[in-house]
């Protein structure tokens, strides 16, 4: 038993070294937010000052925007979130849980979108939002989150054809619908799959940049990501003021990631990229 716990030391150690290193740069923006100009380029480097500058952090509601930024981010993110779940997963039922002509070749197109740059279709995009009239609004941030996702699809599906097919005749000869068994039985199971869904389009969304860069024009309909480099433009010597703007953009994303890991975790180690 000792001589496989001494076998795990450097195993252990290596993990430790890795997770400092990645660790490091989070926690010096922190320190950064927290320290005088006097200290944030000093030799050597101070990692704790001895008085915290909590007034870098007062700065970012003084001089911009942030709580009408972060009310904006939040929905647009909420909406995302709601719209690429349900829309991901109820295609993702159909390819995995029903049988239909060419449902296999379908799946196959889908998977094919995912190789088109962005930038193919930025402009066409943008041209057909500006004929609906939805610039410098949030429906071309949220709406075309509710028409699904090919990777989300991708992942619901190789989730979705883990469940036993026996759950679903059994269900069919007690008379359920497709779509109870879909919301009764699929998406309780998948509660792993649909998490990381989340997760995934929580981090997309939150720092999308180039979506409110490209379809929003009035300051203060702008995002986090937006007004965080447009403060990065006009205060960019200020670089208290900046980490700490910085360290409050990146905090929601800590915390989602902290309470939903054991899902993300579970979805991929389990059967979510499985064939």
């Amino acid at each position: 038993m000792k001589q496989g716990v001494l076998h795990k030391i450097p195993a252990y150690a290596g993990l430790l070294i890795c997770a400092a290193i990645l660790i490091l740069p989070f926690l010096w923006v922190v320190s950064t937010s927290l320290k005088g100009d006097e200290l944030i380029f000093a030799i050597p480097p101070v990692f704790i000052p001895e008085s915290f500058h909590w007034d870098n952090y007062a700065k970012v509601f003084r001089q911009m925007p942030f709580l009408i930024y972060f009310l904006n981010s939040t929905f647009i993110t909420v909406v995302a979130i709601i719209g690429t779940v349900l829309s991901s997963s109820l295609v993702a039922y159909a390819f995995a849980c029903l049988r239909w002509p060419g449902r296999d070749s379908v799946f196959i197109l889908v998977l094919a979108t995912m190789m088109l740059p962005m930038q193919v279709t930025m402009i066409p995009i943008f041209v057909m939002f500006k004929d609906l009239g939805w610039l410098n609004t949030f429906k071309p941030l949220t709406v075309p989150a509710f028409l699904g996702g090919a990777f989300n699809i991708f992942l619901l599906r190789q989730f979705f054809l883990t469940i036993p097919q026996s759950l679903f005749d059994a269900a069919r000869i007690d008379g359920c619908s497709e779509f109870r068994i879909y919301w009764n039985i699929v998406l309780p199971l998948a509660k792993p799959a649909l998490a990381t869904v989340a997760i995934l389009t929580f981090l997309f969304s939150w720092n999308d940049f180039l979506g409110p860069l490209i379809y929003l024009s009035d300051q203060l309909k702008g995002t986090l990501a937006l007004g965080l480099a447009m403060f990065t433009g006009q205060h960019q010597n200020e670089w208290g003021p900046l980490m700490a703007a910085s360290v409050l953009m990146m905090l929601p994303i800590i915390l989602i990631f902290f309470f939903f890991q054991k899902y993300f975790i579970q979805a991929f180690t389990t059967s979510g990229l499985k064939g």
